[in-house]
């Protein structure tokens, strides 16, 4: 498997709903092993440019990929590599937890009943639940479960640890990591998420947006070392409160 320099890039994406501008010329690259926290106020356009990344939702105008394949034309054995957890989890009501893993995981090569047994185990995600019986801090969980068991090489995630106590929080983002050291290559990360302590301890790369518009990209190491700033106050400096 050839190893990209970039797992995720958009040029230029454009986007607009009634008039209004959802996404506004939104530029971005993700270096392929980098974990990279997408921070903005609710109505900043996240939500929409990680549905854009993935192909559910189509730009106006601008082009993005995923590790090489276009989104809007995203091939099954790309699809195979990725992982997607919207903000709002699209499950199936009438299944059985460990019933919804098993029917997910026949579409992905790499998915493997031992790994998904063991973050349910991790996450204290009981199998034999009923899904619609699940709190929404579960179906989160299943929904993490269901874009981890088939060891993705590039998770795409939309607020995924808002719904957890901070217990679950911490094991979920230990997750992230684990078996890196077993891959051919390192898992690329972009999440979005207004818990910006949580994201301070674990990304690699910064992304600030608002109003449809990138206000700031770039290594949070640099970024920090030439800010001096918290995440949460260098985002109160562009923002002017809090995600």
């Amino acid at each position: 498997m050839t190893i990209l320099e970039s797992a995720v890039q958009a040029q230029g994406l454009n986007l607009s709903y009634e008039g209004r501008s959802a996404l506004d010329c939104v530029s971005l690259q993700v270096p392929t092993g980098a974990v990279v926290g997408l921070v903005g106020h609710n109505g900043a356009g996240k939500s929409t440019l990680l549905r854009c990344l993935v192909g559910l939702t189509l730009p106006d105008s601008g082009h993005s990929e995923l590790l090489g394949c276009p989104s809007a034309q995203l091939d099954k054995v790309t699809r195979g590599r990725l992982g997607y957890v919207s903000q709002t989890a699209d499950l199936l009501p009438w299944l059985k937890v460990w019933q919804h893993i098993e029917y997910i995981g026949h579409f992905y090569p790499r998915w493997r009943a031992e790994r998904a047994h063991a973050l349910c185990a991790r996450l204290a995600l009981r199998e034999s639940a009923k899904v619609s019986a699940l709190s929404v801090g579960d179906q989160q969980k299943l929904a993490l479960v269901l874009a981890l068991a088939h060891d993705p090489d590039l998770l795409l995630l939309d607020e995924p640890v808002a719904s957890l106590d901070p217990l679950a929080r911490r094991d979920f983002m230990r997750l992230l990591f684990e078996g890196d050291s077993a891959r051919s290559a390192p898992r690329t990360v972009l999440l979005s998420s207004h818990l910006l302590t949580d994201l301070e301890r674990v990304v690699s790369h910064v992304v600030v947006m608002r109003a449809g518009r990138v206000q700031l990209q770039g290594e949070w190491d640099a970024l920090q070392e030439s800010n001096g700033r918290s995440l949460e106050d260098l985002f109160v400096a562009l923002n002017g409160s809090p995600a």
